[in-house]
């Protein structure tokens, strides 16, 4: 399938790739403000609804620094976040004041993961009930190194290569583009790109590598408030995943689905 337009055109049908460089993939939800999700009681009726799956709690504290030209010196705030992990540590839920976020490290099937995303918000709607969503979002986050890296040239096509696989990219250690593409309904942010070894540009989901590598974020999230419903978060999110995966197979190339193992 040739595909022209990654943001108008069909998506095509999902080929599995045995071997897929899909480090992570993480769908979010932004919602105004439940100060009560701070309380260990509040969430206890969450943490059932889901802990069949997600049997492990931890509660860490996250920190925040707020600057402003109202602010005289930096206000420093903390704030707690519940993280529910499978067993097996491959699949993570975390519940925070103001969000909610699935997010695993092994991606199998757009249809898998919906049903998973699906289940934990419906467990938000009956036990922590948000009116409004500020964000739905889904990203996808693929990375390549060693010998594919050394073959980029033949798996990526050069508008996202860029000078990666050129002549010029001898001397190149770092090299990150970043754009955002803008529809009536959401907005994409796509990055890619060479890192460098112990180099990442999201400490929170991109994990730094021993070896050089090359990134491509694709990170697509509605553009305004909506109201909350499971129905439409995951019927939007399932609008992105497609949209998404249309710009990641107009991307690469057929090599590069042979490389990872499509068949």
């Amino acid at each position: 399938m040739v595909i022209k337009d990654p943001f108008t055109d069909p998506p095509p049908a999902e080929v599995p790739l045995v071997n897929a460089p899909l480090v992570r993939v993480i769908a979010q939800l932004r919602f105004p403000l439940v100060a009560s999700i701070e309380q260990r009681d509040f969430i206890a009726p969450f943490q059932e609804a889901i802990r069949s799956s997600y049997p492990i709690l931890r509660q860490e504290q996250t920190q925040q620094v707020l600057f402003g030209a109202n602010i005289a010196t930096p206000v420093r705030s903390s704030s707690t976040a519940w993280r529910f992990n499978s067993q097996d540590g491959h699949w993570r839920v975390s519940l925070t004041s103001d969000f909610l976020a699935l997010e695993t490290t092994k991606y199998t099937s757009r249809k898998d993961f919906l049903e998973r995303l699906e289940i934990v918000v419906a467990a938000l709607a009956s036990r922590i009930d948000p009116k409004l969503l500020d964000r739905i979002g889904i990203r996808y986050i693929d990375r390549i190194s060693g010998d594919a890296l050394a073959d980029i040239s033949r798996l990526v096509r050069p508008e996202v290569r860029g000078l990666i696989g050129s002549p010029a990219a001898t001397a190149v250690t770092h090299s990150i583009t970043e754009t955002v593409f803008t529809r009536e309904d959401a907005q994409a942010l796509v990055r890619w790109g060479q890192l460098p070894p112990h180099v990442t540009v999201d400490p929170a989901a991109i994990e730094p590598s021993e070896a050089s590598s090359w990134i491509l974020d694709l990170d697509m999230f509605s553009s305004g408030p909506v109201p909350f419903s499971v129905e439409r978060v995951i019927s939007d999110t399932r609008g992105y995943m497609e949209r998404l995966y249309t710009f990641f197979r107009w991307a690469v190339t057929d090599e590069f689905l042979r490389h990872f193992g499509g068949k």
